[in-house]
């Protein structure tokens, strides 16, 4: 049976490895914020907003900046994923000449009650676009290919997901019966868990949760995880407690929340282009069987296509 916490057996749930390019810094931000103390978020919120300024002050600078302490500031460097402050001011310098390029400044994407309807269409576009990216920027491609590997060999993969991840899992499995592979969604927890026992190695488990804490989702990871299956987690929140269950961790961003546009609205955005990813991944890790299974669909279903 496995350890119980993932990041013991490996290290792949942490924050080590390759530390992120500087244009994922401020996605990064972004998305442990909620997660940090106050005092560290202020540190990042400072490097996030100003990013020229703070990549020309040492560690007792920032610490004096933002009214905390060099060790909160060395804390949150290594949460952002720098091993320490030197590597965070070089991601800073890097981030702040790439602003200095020409890129156009960010427009609000505060929604109005009374905002016109094109007005809405654009900040939403726009929302949409930097969730995008931000999840590109954030995702860890080691872990990514990590996944696929499992996935493209697995005898059988179940994901679990409740409410609008609910909706994404179903996407993947879809993508994933399509080539060929035989996959599960559970929205239902109590067939989740019934299904997860019957898991072991060679299988794959896949969590989906922006909140990294949703209960329904998590149990049945977990009991796959103690009988062996390989287990993902697809969340908005690495350090939340799915992580403990997740041999790997696939992070991704939101737009920011509000009244009008919840975060599960926004956060699906990101776990598609993720569930994405891991489709044509393993549909290259595949192809010699997927090719022909996937056109095998298509010709399926055309005849419901025509007119």
């Amino acid at each position: 049976m496995k350890e119980i916490f993932a990041s013991d057996r490996d290290g792949s749930g942490g924050a080590g490895g390759t530390p992120p390019a500087p244009a994922a810094l401020a996605a990064k931000v972004r998305t442990l914020a909620p997660s940090m103390t106050r005092s560290m978020q202020r540190v990042a919120e400072a490097v996030a907003g100003d990013p020229a300024g703070c990549a020309a002050l040492t560690v007792t600078g920032l610490a004096e900046l933002t009214g905390t302490s060099e060790a909160t500031v060395v804390r949150t460097a290594r949460l952002l994923g720098y091993p320490g402050y030197r590597d965070l001011r070089l991601a800073l310098a890097g981030l702040a000449a790439q602003q200095q390029s020409g890129r156009a400044p960010a427009i609000t994407t505060d929604i109005a009650v009374d905002d016109p309807i094109a007005d809405v269409v654009a900040k939403l576009a726009y929302d949409e676009q930097q969730t995008l990216a931000d999840t590109a920027a954030g995702l860890d491609t080691a872990q990514l290919a990590a996944a696929v590997t499992a996935l493209a060999t697995a005898r059988r993969t179940d994901v679990y997901g409740v409410g609008a991840s609910g909706l994404v899992a179903q996407d993947l499995t879809q993508k994933l019966l399509r080539i060929g592979l035989v996959a599960h969604a559970h929205s239902d927890p109590h067939l989740a868990v019934t299904n997860a026992v019957q898991l072991r190695a060679g299988d794959v488990a896949i969590a989906i949760t922006h909140s990294g804490s949703t209960g329904d989702v998590i149990e049945p990871l977990r009991v796959a995880f103690e009988r062996g299956a390989t287990t993902v987690a697809i969340t908005g929140r690495p350090d939340g407690p799915v992580s403990q269950y997740a041999d790997h961790i696939l992070t991704t961003s939101t737009a920011r929340e509000s009244e009008l546009r919840p975060a599960a609205m926004s956060s699906r955005t990101g776990q598609l282009l993720v569930v994405d990813c891991l489709f044509v991944g393993v549909a290259q890790r595949t192809y010699e069987s997927a090719a022909p299974a996937l056109s095998a669909s298509y010709e399926a279903l055309a005849h419901r296509h025509r007119s």
